[in-house]
């Protein structure tokens, strides 16, 4: 109880400042706020919808020169918009070559990249081994896909995003299910004949009963069921 009455909440509350420098913060954050809205409306619409990864560096940037002159009496604004001046000017530089040279594009935006091809995964494209991975396979459900006999390409583009194309009803084959728990019984024997898919690659064919034997594509042992459900839109 005695430790509790000795409590510094003036120092808890307010730091080493006093209530004085409120207002003070008030008006810093005031002005900081402005010279944020001034630096993203000169990068543009797309620099605040759909960050690139200079574009995300620039914010992060941005957010730290302004965060601090918002309640450090020490840190002076105009120190934090010459900090935002060098950094747009970086970013306008980083634009201007971007848009001169499609090799400086390349390496600072990095390219799209097709990961699944006639509903088979593109290995070299993936930086992972785990290509059945949970959250691919829900982003994958996201866009209304069962297996993946229905894809006939996807493509992550530069924003991130993933870009599907679908085989028309008629052409979707069987392929690997992406629905939750698909992977979770792997066979090495199969037990009926019918198609099957390569739980690593999706890889997918007509098996019979008896030993699975390796994939052709990816040299892996372990397959499943595949569907051949249609799409539902």
């Amino acid at each position: 109880m005695k430790n509790i009455l000795t409590i510094d909440w003036s120092a808890i509350l307010l730091g080493s400042e006093e209530w004085s420098f409120l207002p003070e913060v008030a008006l810093r954050t005031l002005i900081m706020f402005m010279i944020i809205i001034t630096g993203l409306r000169f990068m543009g619409k797309r620099g605040v919808k759909q960050l690139s990864v200079v574009e995300l560096v620039v914010i992060i940037g941005l957010g730290s020169a302004a965060g601090d002159p918002m309640f450090y009496k020490e840190v002076g604004i105009v120190f934090s918009l010459l900090v935002f001046l060098i950094i747009i000017a970086l970013y306008a530089g980083l634009t201007y070559i971007v848009g001169k040279s499609k090799k400086a594009e390349d390496m600072l935006e990095g390219k799209p990249l097709c990961l699944i091809q006639d509903g088979v995964f593109v290995l070299e494209n993936f930086k992972k081994e785990n290509l059945g991975s949970d959250e691919f396979f829900a982003e994958l459900r996201l866009k209304g896909i069962s297996h993946l006999g229905q894809v006939e390409t996807a493509i992550e583009e530069t924003s991130g995003e993933l870009s599907v194309f679908y085989f028309a009803d008629e052409d979707i084959r069987p392929g690997l299910s992406v629905m939750p728990g698909s992977l979770n019984s792997p066979l090495t024997e199969i037990p009926d004949a019918g198609h099957y898919s390569c739980t690593f690659c999706a890889y997918t064919e007509e098996k019979a009963s008896g030993s699975a034997g390796l994939c052709p594509n990816c040299k892996r042992e372990e397959w499943v069921k595949a569907s051949c459900k249609k799409r539902i839109t």
